[in-house]
């Protein structure tokens, strides 16, 4: 029998012990020289490097989910661009289509209306009307943004256009009647400077026919005593004259030298305006010679007026 403890023994060739003894000398020589210092940092900055580049996958994993969203979302937003560039596209459509019905609904009314305002029972039936101080002050901003708006060679014969002289048409009727003139000149200056301020803005040959209701309408309010003396008083409108009597078209010259001819009836406003008229006279000269009869006609009339106001000063 052995006893409790018994020892265990195993069998070592002595060449195999020297052999491993040799082997752990040289270990225990050569380890030391391996795990230096260096060694245990570099295994540390690897340990480092290795969690920084299981950061950097995660990070990137969250860049990939975060593009695949963005780009989701995009392309949602460009699905709903789409759908509200088709609404815009339908609601632009429908804008312009309401605008041309305006437009040929004004063109249509104010043509009516300027031909039913030369009876002066109908421009005493507007003057007594709540929104006629309303209607003059949006004609002359419509006047004035029809103006603003004309493009280089633009055709004239179109709704708006009609819309517009229909506006100034009935706006020359008005004037053309006492009770208008005292309504124009009493309630509507600002529409008379605007009247006069856009000669000056509309280009030489073009809207003639709007010029000419223009000068018209300023020629009969000038028969108005208070509305001549207002005007005679404007400052820049006998510059403007005199450029209009350089126009090609006739009918503009020829409102033209009516409405000098009414500014100069009176003595006090021929004293006024007399240093501008003589620089209106040469233009004035030329069209004594040249042009339609009734402008040389009226060129001449204005002429002798003028030579004969100047033998009486």
């Amino acid at each position: 029998m052995s006893g409790p403890l018994e020892a265990e023994f195993l069998l070592v060739r002595r060449r195999d012990l020297e052999r491993l003894t040799t082997e752990v000398m040289q270990m225990k020589e050569f380890l030391p020289r391996i795990l230096n210092q260096d060694l245990l940092e570099s295994v540390q900055r690897l340990e480092v490097a290795e969690s920084a580049l299981e950061e950097r996958e995660l990070d990137c994993e969250h860049i990939k989910a975060r593009l695949q969203a963005t780009q989701s979302e995009c392309l949602r937003s460009k699905e709903e661009n789409l759908a509200l560039l088709v609404q815009v596209t339908e609601l632009r459509e429908q804008s312009i289509q309401q605008v041309d019905y305006c437009t040929q609904m004004g063109s249509a009314l104010c043509t009516l209306l300027w031909g039913v305002s030369n009876r002066e029972e109908t421009v005493k039936t507007i003057l007594g009307m709540d929104k006629t101080a309303e209607f003059f002050s949006l004609a002359a901003q419509t006047v004035s943004s029809f103006v603003e708006s004309l493009a280089a060679n633009q055709d004239e014969d179109t709704e708006e256009t009609h819309f517009v002289l229909g506006l100034a048409g009935t706006i020359t009727n008005v004037a053309a009647v006492s009770c208008g003139r005292d309504f124009l000149m009493s309630s509507c200056r600002e529409l008379m400077e605007k009247w006069i301020q856009l000669l000056g803005k509309i280009r030489s040959g073009s809207c003639n026919r709007l010029r000419v209701l223009i000068l018209m309408s300023l020629y009969n309010v000038s028969i108005h005593r208070e509305g001549l003396l207002w005007i005679s008083q404007y400052m820049g409108l006998m510059s403007q004259l005199q450029l209009l009597l350089t126009d090609p078209d006739h009918e503009v010259c020829l409102h033209t030298l009516r409405l000098i001819q009414s500014l100069i009836l009176e003595p006090d406003t021929l004293h006024m305006l007399w240093e501008d008229m003589q620089q209106c006279l040469p233009h004035i000269t030329e069209l004594s010679h040249k042009g339609s009869p009734e402008v040389q006609k009226m060129a001449t009339e204005l002429l002798e007026e003028l030579r004969g106001s100047t033998v009486d000063s």
